[in-house]
């Protein structure tokens, strides 16, 4: 088993717009980026049991072959600058995915 943070190139998080975050995960090479892809770690439960958050949350999980990475769009419990914002920028929301076993 390895962790995902050790498989991946890029691992990081942005504003998707005010309402939504995006995690992009990015791999350098082929054989990583099938291993995480195949092994089906990433679907609804995992993010949903890594983020605490209903499946009506997430927006999309989308693997995107040619890149060799995948994207992933929640929706954000506040607006981005709003009181109670916690990351304005959505830049530390990638966290919970480092440590995901694959």
């Amino acid at each position: 088993m390895a962790y995902l943070f050790e498989l991946s190139k890029v691992l990081r998080s942005k504003n998707s717009g005010p309402f939504e975050i995006t995690l992009d995960v990015l791999f350098d090479s082929e054989e990583n980026y099938y291993k995480v892809k195949n092994s089906g770690k990433i679907n609804e439960n995992t993010i949903c049991s890594l983020y605490n958050i209903t499946p009506e949350k997430i927006c999309s999980i989308v693997f995107f072959d040619p890149a060799l990475g995948f994207k992933i769009t929640i929706l954000r419990e506040v607006s981005s600058g709003t009181s109670g914002d916690r990351d304005v920028y959505g830049a530390q929301q990638h966290a919970p995915l480092i440590n995901l076993e694959i």
